[in-house]
């Protein structure tokens, strides 16, 4: 994917860059998970480390702007900026905040961002970097930068993320896996909470059979992201992935349904692969044509079966949304 498909794309000598693998194969991040939200303001001015940056940054700054000093003892300039950042902000009176983290103690989080040079300003609002700038500044422009600042926490949502979005899940949608896998990408460097990209990111690794790889990024997701629909979805993906494997040929399956049309147990193993394999309407044609022969078959399982279908591919799905109403076409006629 270029530059121009990723609307995340760092401008021509920017510092500031991600790059993520995974499998060897398909693009993918390692999104550090989100720490829970802690109430209270706190101080106006502190320091972090890599385990409480999520807590300390992006979680804060869903409350107010957040500004990230990256700073080393050894650092000259450093010793220049940081103390007329920490007078601006304080002469702010609670505009912005200003957390402080050493990069030799803490190396990690400036790695992921690229950052290269120090001294390292960056903003945060609503979970995500918005502006920054390297280099020592005059207190003049340290002022007109917090200022401005100021002015973003009512911005609303970033729409290049709803463009990315939509971009991601059509690439996802045609098969372009990798192209789908950056956008994700892209999305959660931008908002590491962003519940959709996580779950679309999951759902491309099992597209491209990564399966493991998507169970660790499903498994690093906070609890109360894992709850929302889209990583609920992601996460029913999975399941009938891993299931799948172990359903058999389905060569033999359909010669066993040829055999006798009602070997449901069949029917419904081979519903599975087909859905795996992305040929869902022929997989609802297998559920439904068992709930034609004995609609109470094994405790309704063709039914629970369809709304497993539905959980895994999302209402916004067109085969969920046809196959719902033929569902309650047959059920309520």
């Amino acid at each position: 994917m270029t530059n121009s498909d990723n609307p995340f794309a760092p401008a021509p000598g920017s510092q500031m860059t991600g790059t993520v693998n995974f499998g060897g194969q398909q693009a993918a991040p390692a999104a550090p998970s989100v720490a829970p939200q802690q109430g209270g303001a706190g101080p106006l001015v502190s320091d972090t480390t890599t385990a409480d940056f999520s807590r300390d940054v992006i979680e804060a700054s869903r409350r107010q702007p957040v500004i990230v000093d990256f700073w080393a003892p050894w650092c000259g300039p450093c010793k220049q900026l940081t103390p007329i950042i920490e007078k601006v902000v304080n002469e702010a009176g609670g505009e912005v905040k200003l957390v402080k983290l050493n990069i030799d103690d803490h190396p990690a989080i400036p790695g992921q961002m690229g950052v290269q040079s120090i001294p390292a300003v960056v903003a945060f609002v609503d979970g995500r970097p918005v502006d920054g700038f390297m280099g020592a500044l005059p207190e003049s422009e340290v002022r007109n930068f917090v200022a401005k600042l100021g002015g973003q926490a009512d911005q609303g949502p970033d729409p290049r993320i709803a463009a990315a979005m939509e971009k991601a899940d059509a690439s996802l949608a045609e098969g372009q896996i990798e192209q789908a896998a950056q956008l994700y990408s892209a999305v959660l460097q931008a908002d590491q909470s962003h519940a959709g990209a996580m779950g679309g990111l999951a759902s491309a690794m099992i597209a491209a059979d990564a399966l493991d790889q998507a169970q660790q990024l499903i498994d690093q997701a906070p609890e109360d992201m894992r709850a929302r629909p889209e990583m609920a979805s992601a996460i029913k993906k999975l399941e009938l992935a891993r299931e799948v494997a172990s359903l058999g040929n389905p060569a033999e399956l359909e010669a066993r349904i040829a055999a006798d049309e009602r070997d449901f147990e069949a029917r419904l193993q081979l519903a599975k692969i087909l859905a795996a394999r992305g040929e869902r309407e022929q997989a609802v044609e297998q559920v439904f044509a068992v709930m034609r022969l004995d609609r109470g078959w094994n405790d309704d399982a063709a039914r629970k079966q369809l709304l497993e279908f539905f959980e895994a591919w999302g209402p916004a799905d067109p085969v969920t949304a046809s196959a719902r109403r033929r569902l309650s076409s047959m059920l309520f006629s």
